[in-house]
């Protein structure tokens, strides 16, 4: 069997091609959240904070007194973003919450269909 047959009939397998839509659907998911994170929760967040913007949250680490964390990036200066890192650790307890529910729904459906005759 040539290799070029082999990957074929690798790829052509159902799990391949449900990993592909997969992948496809999680990266438009992803967006969504992101939106989510940024447009609606942080917003609120921010309000209840006193109207902190957790985005524009920083550390420079070499001078300067800059206001937003895109003028120390222009100034080419090393800072820790730690506002948008706490934006991802939210979208990345979405995400995952929003797994564990669509498993813990499937995982109910398998328990209580009908065992399938032979």
């Amino acid at each position: 069997m040539s290799m070029m047959s082999e990957f074929k009939e690798f790829a052509m397998k159902g799990s391949v091609l449900d990993l592909a839509v997969g992948v496809v659907i999680g990266g438009a998911f992803q967006k969504i959240v992101d939106s989510l994170v940024t447009d609606i929760i942080m917003p609120v967040v921010g309000v209840a904070t006193g109207g902190i913007d957790f985005s524009n949250r920083f550390i420079a680490l070499s001078g300067g007194p800059f206001t937003t964390l895109e003028e120390a990036k222009k100034a080419g200066v090393a800072a820790i973003a730690y506002g948008q890192f706490i934006n991802q650790i939210l979208t990345f307890l979405i995400v995952a919450f929003t797994l564990f529910m669509v498993i813990k729904g499937v995982n109910r459906m398998r328990r209580t269909a009908p065992p399938a005759k032979v």
